[in-house]
């Protein structure tokens, strides 16, 4: 038997929403603010909501999309919609 692996949530989303645009986004904005300020407390103040983005839409997003059995559903929709064209 053949166990087929999770539909990867990130195959539906542009490159903009991708997890290296993400990181690269979240680490630009935190780092950049330390060196462009050099105020710590801004810094974590700037930090707080940029990591809760990060975390929610690396860590808890995609695992949601798995679990709600929306990916598969669309995943078959779209299939449905190819072999029609064809």
């Amino acid at each position: 038997m053949s166990q087929s692996k999770p539909i990867s949530p990130w195959k539906f989303k542009p490159w903009w929403c991708q997890p290296w645009s993400i990181l690269l986004t979240g680490v630009t904005l935190i780092s950049g603010s330390w060196i462009i300020l050099k105020i710590v407390w801004l810094t974590v103040l700037i930090a707080i909501p940029v990591l809760t983005w990060m975390g929610f839409f690396l860590l808890i997003w995609p695992s949601l999309m798995i679990r709600s059995g929306i990916l598969e559903s669309y995943q078959l929709s779209t299939d449905e919609n190819t072999d029609k064209s064809r």
